[in-house]
C-alpha cells in the first residue's frame, strides 16, 4: 500500500534518473505565461474603423462566398422588389389621385404622400440596423412585412386625403423602411470577396420591381379598377415578402457593440464621415432627373403616353448598372467604381435638358439609369471596409437615416429652382454640381482611409 502524505495524497515511487531529467527542464515563468497570453490577445483583436485593411474579423475570412448565401440574396432581392417597386409606383398614383380620388387637393398636397413614403424608406435604418446587429432579424422583418401587406390592402379602401396619408404615406413607408434596413447588411454574413456583386444583384431586383409594378398599376386601373388593382398588388407583395421571411437567415452570432442607438463615436472616423457626407449630398441631386424627366419631356412637346415610360426605361438601365457596378467593385474596389459611375451620372445630368427628341431622351434615360444606380447598389459596400461586421447594421442604418433628409429635400429644391428660374437647365446644373461635389468627398474618404491604413501599418 502506497504511503500517504499529510495531504492524504498517494505517493508513487519515482525513478531517480527520470526525476533528474524533469528537474533539468526549465519550468515556464510567470512572465513567460503573461507574454504568451498577451500575444494571443493581440492576434485575436480586430483592427477597426478608418482604414481600408485586409485585417477583418475571423468570421469574414471564413465567409462561405456562396452556398446558402445566394438564397439569402434572393430573399433580400424579393424585399427590394416589393419595397422599391411600391415606392417607384408613386408617379402613377400621383397622376391618378389628381384626376379622380383626390382632385379637390392640390398636386403639392398629394405629393407629400409620396415624399413621406420615400423618406420613411430610409429613415428607420437607424433602428432597424441596430436591431439587426443585436440579432433581431425575423421578428422585425415579419412585423414590417405584415404592416406593409396590410397597408397595401387598406389603400384600396381609402377615400379621404388623411386616409391615404396614413395608409400609403406613413404605414407603407415605415413597413418598407424596416424591411429595407436589414436587406443589405445581412449580405456581409455570407459574403466578403463577392459582397458588392451580391449588393448589385439585390438592388437589381429592386430595379425590376420599379419596372414591373408601376406599369402593372397603370395598366390594371383602367381594366379592373383602383380597388382590385391595389388588391392584386397586395397579393404580389404578400408572396414576395412571404418567401423572404421563410428563407432569410443570419450566419454570425450577435455581438455587443458600444455606442447605443446612434453611435456618434463612429463619426470620429474621417473616412466614414466623409462617405456619409458624400452620399447625403449626392441624394440632393441624384434623383432630380428621374423625378422630372417625365415632366420635362412633356414640356418639350413629347407625348405624355411616351414620357411615362422614361422612368421605367431608366430603371431597366439601372438593372444593368447595378449588376455591373457590383461585379466591377469586387475587382477594383467600391470607392473607385462609385467615383467613376458618379462622374458619368453627373455628365448625363448636365446633358439632360438638351435631349429634346425621343431617341436622345431614351438614350439618356438608359445611361443615366446605369450610372446613377451605383449609389444605391454600392453605398453600403465601403462601410463594410471601414469597420467590423459586428456593427455594420448600425453604421449602415445611421447613413440611411441621414441621407433620408437628402432624399426628402433634394427634389423640392430642384422644383424651387425650376419655378424661380424657369426651365430645367438651371435644375440640371444644380443637380449635376451636387453629384460632382459628392465625387470629391468620395475621393477624400478613400484617400483618408488609405492614409490611416499606411500609418497603422508602420
Amino acid at each position: 500500500m502506497p504511503a500517504l502524505t499529510n495531504d492524504h495524497m498517494p505517493v508513487t515511487p519515482v525513478d531517480e534518473k527520470s526525476a533528474h531529467s524533469h528537474l533539468d527542464e526549465k519550468a515556464p515563468s510567470f512572465m513567460d505565461v503573461t507574454a504568451t497570453l498577451d500575444k494571443i490577445e493581440k492576434e485575436s483583436q480586430v483592427e477597426v474603423s478608418g482604414t481600408i485593411d485586409d485585417k477583418k474579423p475571423r468570421e469574414d475570412w471564413e465567409s462561405p462566398e456562396g452556398g446558402y448565401g445566394w438564397v439569402v440574396v434572393a430573399g433580400s432581392g424579393l424585399i427590394l422588389f416589393a419595397t422599391l417597386g411600391l415606392v417607384n409606383s408613386w408617379v402613377v398614383f400621383q397622376e391618378y389621385y389628381q384626376t379622380t380620388l383626390l382632385k379637390d387637393r392640390s398636386p403639392s398636397d398629394i405629393a407629400w404622400i409620396g415624399s413621406l413614403q420615400y423618406s420613411l424608406m430610409l429613415l428607420p435604418g437607424l433602428l432597424s440596423g441596430r436591431l439587426f446587429d443585436l440579432g433581431y432579424l425575423h421578428g422585425p422583418v415579419f412585423a414590417a412585412s405584415s404592416l406593409l401587406v396590410t397597408s397595401v390592402f387598406l389603400v384600396a379602401e381609402c377615400t379621404a386625403y388623411w386616409q391615404f396619408m396614413l395608409a400609403q404615406g406613413l404605414a407603407i413607408g415605415l413597413g418598407g423602411g424596416f424591411l429595407f434596413g436589414p436587406a443589405l447588411p445581412i449580405v456581409s454574413h455570407w459574403f466578403r470577396a463577392r459582397r458588392a456583386t451580391a449588393y448589385g444583384i439585390i438592388t437589381g431586383c429592386g430595379s425590376i420591381g420599379s419596372i414591373v409594378l408601376p406599369i402593372a398599376v397603370r395598366k390594371l386601373i383602367p381594366m379592373i379598377g383602383f380597388k382590385w388593382t391595389m388588391r392584386t398588388v397586395g397579393f404580389i407583395v404578400f408572396v414576395a415578402l412571404g418567401i423572404s421571411n421563410l428563407i432569410l437567415r443570419t450566419r454570425l452570432p450577435p455581438k455587443s457593440v458600444k455606442g447605443g442607438l446612434f453611435n456618434l463615436r463612429a463619426f470620429k472616423s474621417a473616412p466614414y464621415s466623409l462617405l456619409v457626407s458624400a452620399v447625403f449630398i449626392s441624394y440632393l441631386g441624384l434623383y432630380t432627373v428621374l423625378t422630372y424627366i417625365d415632366v420635362a419631356g412633356v414640356a418639350n412637346g413629347l407625348d405624355p403616353n411616351f414620357t411615362f415610360y422614361l422612368v421605367s426605361i431608366a430603371n431597366a438601365g439601372s438593372v444593368v448598372g447595378r449588376l455591373a457596378a457590383g461585379i466591377l467593385s469586387d475587382r477594383f474596389g467600391p470607392f473607385d467604381v462609385l467615383i467613376s459611375f458618379s462622374l458619368f451620372a453627373a455628365v448625363t445630368t448636365y446633358v439632360w435638358p438638351y435631349c429634346l427628341t425621343k431617341a436622345s431622351i431614351i438614350i439618356l434615360a438608359i445611361f443615366y439609369g446605369m450610372f446613377s444606380a451605383a449609389f444605391i447598389a454600392l453605398s453600403p459596400a465601403p462601410i463594410a471596409l471601414l469597420g467590423e461586421t459586428a456593427d455594420l447594421g448600425q453604421r449602415t442604418g445611421m447613413m440611411y437615416t441621414i441621407i433620408a433628409l437628402g432624399a426628402l429635400v433634394g427634389p423640392p429644391v430642384s422644383g424651387a429652382i425650376h419655378d424661380s428660374l424657369g426651365g430645367f437647365r438651371a435644375v440640371s446644373a444644380y443637380a449635376g454640381s451636387m453629384i460632382i461635389l459628392a465625387c470629391i468627398l468620395l475621393i477624400c474618404s478613400r484617400q483618408t482611409a488609405k492614409l490611416a491604413q499606411s500609418k497603422g501599418s508602420k
